[in-house]
């Protein structure tokens, strides 16, 4: 019970913040996870409640199947951004950091600092929407349980199974794979 109270009131200050932030500032509201804010997502997506109540239906629109396609994954970022830019160069796949890049000394792949969306400034946040662009995501955002500090290089996200088998049958290597993952597209500050 307590953590049902702790989850609603969670939501409600969510809301309440979404709601109350200027439309100058949302530039990247809908993008707004830390990488502690998405593992607790990936978390959530994997729970599975015994009864739905309305905050259980109500949270569930906060989530979409999307099926993402994964050329290869590690925890070098550097290792992993190379690769990323061979494949463009042999698929003409675009490559779409969303502006972020890999922060040493945070360990972390972030936004700039000098964002002007301070929420996101200097964190993770990562793709959410369906597209077909290369990008250095953390696996776990995608695919609960997987090691936060894990690495994907993503070449696209999809709103359908074929779409997705479609695109991986067009990537060369043998570490290509696909998989369906909750995504958590609502609001979170």
């Amino acid at each position: 019970m307590k953590r049902l109270a702790f989850i609603a009131c969670c939501i409600i200050i969510g809301f309440a913040s979404c709601k109350n932030k200027p439309a100058q500032q949302q530039k990247h509201a809908k993008d707004s996870l830390t990488i502690v804010q998405a593992s607790y997502v990936a978390a959530k997506a994997a729970y599975k409640p015994e009864i739905d109540t309305l905050e259980n239906i109500d949270e569930a629109d906060q989530y979409a199947d999307y099926y993402i396609v994964v050329a290869d994954t590690g925890t070098n970022y550097y290792a992993l951004r190379d690769k990323m830019l061979t494949l463009h160069d042999t698929t003409g796949i675009a490559v779409d950091t969303m502006g972020r890049y890999y922060n040493k000394k945070k360990d972390l792949i972030v936004v700039p600092e000098d964002d002007e969306d301070d929420i996101v400034a200097g964190d993770y946040y990562p793709r959410r929407d369906p597209s077909k662009f290369l990008s250095l995501d953390y696996l776990g955002t995608y695919k609960p349980g997987a090691n936060p500090k894990m690495i994907a290089l993503v070449t696209g996200i999809y709103e359908n199974k074929a779409d997705a088998d479609n695109a991986l049958r067009l990537l060369p290597g043998h570490k290509v794979f696909a998989f369906k993952g909750k995504v958590y597209v609502g609001c979170l500050h």
